[in-house]
């Protein structure tokens, strides 16, 4: 199996309640997660199962599947998935469903048709939803899964700037965290063919107020010179601002960077009538 492949499913895993809530509609309260394995002539799992509890106190197995090529074979492929987990699961309700992630056009069949056989799962192709809708849940989980989205007219680059700078606002506080996301943004974003560099995208954009050099350098600049004069009040003074130079500096960086004045304020602590001084200067 491909890495992206992996890569792209340890993803999902975390973002399984939000995959199955705003792309299919599951209004679940609990998640366990099942590990699947069938020995066969190869080895064989399903990408993510899990025994679920919905909001009415519901029990039953969710089986999502991720694709991101097509598969002429994939009906079969369900429906060996689905006999495995009833086999191990054989007094739970089982739903199944596919999600395509890929970057040609979906062609897979949503299930089987024969004399003997009617056999049917959902396909959702993420390529249809707007990606709008997942810029509007707030989340940190939802905005990751913008980007496999449509974006109508919006050029791509603009798509990917927002999505960073709204995780670079939520996660600020957690640089591991924020990683984490932007590698996941990564990942996702190969399946569209977006011919972006992420990663680069990420460093134009990036702020954390203690560690942008700016703000760094502002305070280093006071500390010396205060305490050259050799007092601590008047090394205070100079410290506090040399700070406040430097987090002029971010704030004036983040103008450059098309950040709006509710971001820059919430980012920098200052208020909106300092941001208007600085945005005219």
């Amino acid at each position: 199996m491909p890495k992206k492949d992996i890569i792209s499913k340890q993803i999902f895993k975390r973002i399984f309640i939000d995959v199955t809530t705003y792309l299919f509609k599951l209004d679940l309260q609990e998640v366990e997660l099942i590990e699947t394995e069938q020995q066969r002539i190869e080895d064989r799992r399903a990408d993510l199962v899990a025994k679920v509890v919905d909001s009415a106190g519901k029990i039953f197995i969710v089986h999502l599947e991720i694709q991101n090529r097509n598969r002429a074979e994939m009906p079969d492929r369900m429906l060996r998935y689905l006999t495995d987990i009833r086999l191990s699961y054989p007094n739970q309700t089982v739903y199944q469903y596919l999600l395509y992630i890929g970057k040609s056009r979906l062609s897979m069949a949503d299930g089987i048709t024969t004399e003997q056989l009617h056999y049917r799962y959902p396909v959702l192709d993420m390529h249809e939803m707007d990606y709008r809708f997942f810029m509007q849940q707030n989340t940190a989980d939802a905005l990751v899964l913008a980007v496999l989205c449509d974006f109508k007219d919006t050029e791509p680059r603009a798509v990917v700037h927002e999505i960073l700078q709204r995780l670079i606002a939520m996660q600020r506080d957690d640089p591991q965290r924020l990683r984490e996301y932007v590698t996941m943004l990564e990942v996702l974003a190969d399946n569209r063919n977006l011919k972006l560099d992420i990663a680069e995208e990420f460093k134009m954009l990036e702020v954390n107020v203690e560690r942008l050099p700016s703000y760094l350098i502002g305070e280093e600049r006071g500390f010396e010179r205060g305490l050259k004069l050799g007092a601590e009040q008047v090394a205070e003074q100079w410290i506090k601002q040399g700070v406040e130079q430097g987090v002029e500096l971010v704030a004036k960086r983040l103008f450059e960077l098309n950040f709006s004045v509710a971001e820059i304020t919430e980012i920098t602590g200052l208020t909106v009538e300092k941001l208007q001084q600085l945005s005219k200067k």
